[in-house]
């Protein structure tokens, strides 16, 4: 499979919706996420132009931006500068849509762009033209485009962020069983990632998979998780130590200080960093005060990057030698913290809750909108199928544990529930 570009609608639409009409657009979203395919499809449809830029000094990626323009741009002469850039687009004639993508390497080469590029928008840029800009790193693109301090902030007609895409677009895109598990679990290696699925390919089981894009020689997947920290200028010391930490099972900020052997208070601005650039999330127990929560847990939001810091990272040098059963172990493992995460995802206010006593995969409200106090459903999540005596005895043991929590004297709980792998039909 080769290509895959499935469940963009929305995106599609929005682009558009302002396709008819001048003005500036800003989308985004991280590596192999399927951006330049999504663009490439609709400048095909509204006849525009792309242009992606190098790493390199100023020069060469004006001159590679010229190069990829040139044809529909009538200048016959190469700019020297951006300003020189700047005023081809003032003498073109009709109506011109273009993509400058990967734009932080242009910013980084050449700091006072976003500048330079806002003097001419405002005062000299042709009515007629709307101009793309896209970009890889969630931080840098914030910084140049979307903050409030950023020059041209304020400016766009569109910001699309583009996100990861959903298991039932992988099953589509693959032709494979929703309902089944095994295709839960190689979703669970790839992740909402197009690029990451082309690689899939025609492997079918997920040991095969996980050799093929993570323990294999020279894989795909092995320099990965350093090429993604390096676009957001985190490829060093601290960050990548914490994701290291939280993939080894330290989820608390304490647990991850201890692993690293540094204070807790060092830990604040790493921590911020990979939240702010969506390698971490945060989990809080529902009810809890979103700005100053006394409980936080921290995981890896990327199913993909979770499972090189969960599987492959702790496991790469024994791998080749472990039994079949282990590595299924290990693989299913992996898989039912993606499906927690999914299940969640799916259940409108659902969120995990623990206290001393114990944790509970998924508490929600018994109906949408209303407050917890107005009862609430406690669940647990089992990546398996279980019969009934297994059912009957989670669900003992899950009501015992809801009886000894403090939720339990504020939220009325109106049902128990053990949800399992048949949630994927």
């Amino acid at each position: 499979m080769t290509g895959v570009f499935v469940n963009r609608e929305k995106e599609f639409a929005a682009l558009e919706r302002v396709g008819s009409s001048g003005g500036l657009v800003i989308l985004y979203g991280r590596r192999r996420i399927g951006k330049t395919r999504l663009l490439v499809q609709w400048l095909a449809r509204r006849q525009g132009l792309y242009a992606q830029a190098i790493e390199g000094n100023a020069l060469l990626q004006l001159d590679q931006v010229f190069q990829d323009l040139q044809s529909g741009l009538q200048a016959p002469v190469a700019p020297r500068t951006w300003d020189d850039f700047f005023s081809i687009l003032d003498h073109h004639k009709g109506r011109l849509i273009f993509c400058l993508d990967e734009f932080p390497y242009l910013v980084a080469a050449d700091p006072t762009l976003p500048s330079r590029l806002q003097r001419w928008w405002d005062h000299r840029a042709p009515k007629d033209l709307l101009l793309v800009l896209c970009g890889s790193s969630r931080r840098m693109m914030h910084s140049a485009l979307l903050d409030e301090t950023a020059p041209l902030y304020g400016r766009s007609r569109l910001i699309l962020n583009i996100g990861p895409m959903h298991y039932l677009d992988f099953c589509r895109a693959l032709s494979l069983r929703k309902d089944a598990a095994v295709s839960f679990e190689l979703f669970s290696m790839v992740g909402g990632i197009p690029k990451y699925w082309e690689l899939v390919g025609s492997m079918r089981t997920p040991i095969q998979a996980a050799e093929a894009l993570y323990f294999g020689y020279a894989s795909y997947m092995e320099n990965e998780p350093r090429r993604l920290l390096m676009d957001e200028q985190l490829s060093a010391g601290v960050p990548i130590s914490v994701l290291e930490a939280v993939g080894r099972g330290a989820h608390k900020p304490s647990e991850i200080a201890s692993r690293l052997g540094v204070p807790q208070t060092q830990m604040a601005k790493a921590l911020y960093a990979l939240l702010d650039c969506g390698f971490l999330c945060r989990d809080i127990p529902l009810g809890q005060s979103q700005r100053n929560p006394k409980n936080v847990l921290y995981r890896i939001a990327d199913p993909a990057l979770r499972f090189w810091y969960q599987v492959y990272s702790p496991h790469k040098s024994r791998w080749r030698g472990y039994p079949a059963a282990e590595k299924k172990r290990l693989l299913c493992q992996h898989a039912s913290t993606v499906f927690e995460d999914y299940v969640r995802g799916r259940l409108s206010g659902a969120g995990r809750y623990w206290e001393k006593v114990g944790e509970f995969d998924l508490v929600r409200p018994v109906k949408e909108g209303l407050p917890p106090d107005q009862g609430v459903i406690v669940s647990e999540v089992k990546f398996r199928s279980l019969g009934a005596a297994e059912r009957s005895g989670l669900l003992r043991d899950m009501q015992e544990r809801w009886r000894r929590t403090e939720a339990s004297r504020r939220w009325p709980a109106r049902r128990f529930e053990i949800i399992d792998a048949d949630f994927l039909r």
